[in-house]
Order: structure tokens, then C-alpha cells, then sequence
């Protein structure tokens, strides 16, 4: 094989995991609160086992009752499909921990006289976009995610009958020369039914292999190389086969390990906290410079500084043979977004309940919703970089 030429993998996990359990959960207290208050703090994470939910955080806003609270856990459970004997959205015990945000973390954010609102957090944060799919997203993850979003959407109308919610998935592709050319194995693992045996599952699951993946990929693909259920029977999984925790799913809510994550979650925290908004913020001036046509890549990297407004350094990569348009890409961002907390939340309309649909099958690659969702997926500002010429490009570098 060419020096070159290289095998890279990305897996997704479903909405019924354990740990995306916990997402939704801690997703859905985001959202109560934002729905009373717009400007309500919440920092919650959630901890699932067999037939136990645990939450426990921070929070500044309306009072909810925990019995709301309580309520929409189990709506969360029934939605995702949860009616087992280890874990069940009638019968989990369900507690909750959350507490009022400590002072001195609120004295940062908070702005006052001429401080401006300050990050909730110091922190790196990343976006990335790459023309290898539709939705400016990595091949390997974008498919990973496809596979087991439509086998979601077919289990909860019934027609994927025995195929329970935990499932993952993971997709391998060969590149040449910085692109992806085939798909070289396909491995899904998903829980089923035990009137189910290996080919059963097998024979149902393969469809969505091929309705998920563009035929061009699959020509090679040979049977050996797809994985189901590799290791026999999985009977007994979501929150009974293994714990869940909120934020465990960092590089599967991303680029798939396709570009580098700061280290942050996403679900359970508002958008003060800078570990989600400039996350956001990063993937949407990514994907619009992409768009543009400034370059097949783009990589954008932001840093904080808890209780500091603007972001300690911007940083810009593009693909090979464009580094000389990095410094006018800069100088466009500079002039043009705020990416101050406050900036982020009011450019992309932030402070909204539309965080639990967020909580599965990636943050990033989807659909603008008239709701609000996906806000940063836009790419309303592509004319804002298509405009600079860059024939005059030595002209924009010397720009004041």
C-alpha cells in the first residue's frame, strides 16, 4: 500500500446505549430548564445501571419539581424503547441530586458593570468539516451514525421487530490520497430478542448496511468483512449489561476521531459553558469556510479562560496547498463573529430547549430545524467568505 494510502475507522453508538441514556437524560433537564428560563445554568450529569437512574448537578433558574423531573426521565426511557426486566421506564428507581451552581463559579460567568460574560470554563474546543460527505462530516462516523439512526427510526414504528435499543456500530474505509475510496468492514452489534438467533439478526440488519453506505463504497465489500453480533448473543444490554455515564461518548458526538476533541462533553451543560458552544461555534466556521470553497478542510481550534469574554487564541488549519489563505480566513473571523460566550449564543440562538435531540447519533452533520436545532449546521455565512477574492489575496493580508 502507498505511503499515502491508509485503513481509518469511526464507530456510533445508538440512542439506547447506556452512556447516550444518560446524554438524553442530562439533555432533557438542559432543555426543562431553558424552556422556563432562557438564561437558566444547568450542569447535569446522570449515572443509569440495572433499573436505577441517578442525576446530580448544578442548576440556577425556576424551580421544577422533582417529580417533573422524575417524569420526563421516564418519558425519555419509553421514547428510546426501554421496557425490560433490568430496566424498564415504568419500574426504575429514579433519584435526583441537583443543587444550586456554586457562587464562585457564577461570579466568573456572570457579567457586571463593564465585564462582559465570562466562559464557564477554561477549555479547548475544536470543529472540523472536510467535503467527503454531503454533510461536510468524515465518511467513517457519518455512515456509522446513518446505519444506526435508521434502525432506530425503523425499531420505534415496528418494522425491525426483535432488534432491541443498544446497538453500535462501526465502519472502516480505505483512503488514497486523502480520500475515502471503499469500505473495507462494516461491524454492528445490537441487542435482540432471544427468539432471535445470529442469522436472524444478520439477515435483518445487513439492509441497513446498504441503504446507509453509497453503493460505490460497497462494491468490494465482501461478506467476511461484515460483523454481526460478532461475539454470538446480546440479549442483555442497555443499562442492565453495563453502566451508563453522561459525556463518555466524546469522540462518537464529534468527528469521530477524524479531528482532535478538547477533551469537554456536550450534554448536560447550557451554553454558557463554552465545552458546547464553541464547539459549536468551531464546527459552523469550519463548515462555512468549507462550503465556500476556501478549502477541501478545515480545522478550527478556540480557547478560554473561565470568567475571560473573548477566546485566548483562534487557530486555523486547511487543507494542503491552502496555508496561504490562512491569515485572511482570520482576519474574515475577526472582523465579522463575536465569539464571545454571549457572541456564540446570540449568533446561533442558543439559549433554546433543543438539546435532547442532540444527545444520539452526533452533534454534528445534521439538519437545521425550523425549532432551532442544529443551529451551526447553517451555512448562512458562506457568501460572508465567498465575497473576499483571493486572487487579491497579498491586498487582504496587508488589511489594516
Amino acid at each position: 500500500m502507498k505511503s499515502n494510502n491508509y485503513h481509518f475507522t469511526s464507530e456510533s453508538v445508538s440512542e439506547g446505549h447506556p452512556d447516550k441514556v444518560c446524554d438524553r437524560i442530562s439533555d432533557m433537564v438542559v432543555d426543562s430548564y431553558l424552556s422556563k428560563d432562557p438564561v437558566s445554568r444547568v450542569a447535569c450529569e446522570t449515572l443509569t445501571t440495572t433499573n436505577k437512574v441517578v442525576l446530580a448537578g448544578e442548576t440556577r433558574g425556576p424551580k421544577i419539581d422533582k417529580d417533573e423531573l422524575i417524569s420526563k426521565v421516564r418519558n425519555c426511557i419509553k421514547d428510546i424503547g426501554y421496557d425490560q426486566k433490568g430496566f424498564s421506564w415504568k419500574s426504575a428507581n429514579i433519584e435526583t441530586f441537583l443543587h444550586e451552581q456554586s457562587s464562585d463559579i457564577a461570579m466568573g460567568v456572570d457579567s457586571k458593570d463593564n465585564k462582559d460574560e465570562g466562559a464557564g470554563d477554561q477549555g479547548i474546543m475544536f470543529g472540523y468539516a472536510c467535503k467527503e460527505t454531503e454533510d461536510l462530516m468524515p465518511a467513517p462516523i457519518y455512515y456509522s451514525h446513518k446505519i444506526l439512526r435508521q434502525m432506530a427510526e425503523d425499531r420505534k414504528i415496528g418494522n425491525l421487530k426483535g432488534i432491541e435499543p443498544d446497538s453500535k456500530s462501526q465502519v472502516t474505509m480505505l483512503y488514497e490520497d486523502e480520500k475515502p475510496i471503499k469500505v473495507t468492514s462494516v461491524v454492528i452489534s445490537t441487542q435482540h430478542s432471544k427468539d432471535l438467533n445470529q442469522d436472524q439478526v444478520r439477515d435483518l440488519i445487513i439492509p441497513y448496511i446498504k441503504k446507509s453506505i453509497p453503493s460505490n463504497y460497497l462494491e468490494e465489500l465482501k461478506d467476511e468483512e461484515i460483523y454481526i453480533n460478532p461475539t454470538g448473543q446480546f440479549i442483555i444490554g442497555g443499562p442492565d449489561g453495563d453502566t451508563g455515564l453522561t459525556g463518555r461518548k466524546i469522540i462518537v458526538d464529534t468527528y469521530g476521531g477524524a479531528a482532535p476533541h478538547g477533551g469537554g462533553a456536550f450534554s448536560g451543560k447550557d451554553p454558557t459553558k463554552v465545552d458546547r458552544s464553541a464547539a459549536y461555534a468551531s464546527r459552523y466556521l469550519a463548515k462555512n469556510i468549507v462550503s465556500s470553497g476556501i478549502s477541501d478542510k478545515c480545522l478550527i481550534q478556540l480557547a478560554y479562560a473561565i470568567g475571560v469574554s473573548k477566546p485566548l487564541s483562534v487557530f486555523i488549519k486547511l487543507a494542503n496547498g491552502d496555508e496561504t489563505k490562512i491569515e485572511t480566513v482570520k482576519k474574515i473571523i475577526d472582523q465579522n463573529f463575536d465569539l464571545s460566550p454571549r457572541g456564540i449564543r446570540e449568533m446561533l440562538k442558543l439559549n433554546r430547549p433543543i438539546y435532547e435531540v442532540t444527545s444520539a447519533y452526533g452533534h454534528f452533520g445534521r439538519k437545521p430545524t425550523d425549532k432551532g436545532e442544529f443551529s451551526w449546521e447553517k451555512t448562512d455565512k458562506v457568501d460572508l467568505f465567498k465575497r473576499w477574492s483571493w486572487k487579491n489575496l497579498n491586498f487582504l493580508l496587508n488589511i489594516g
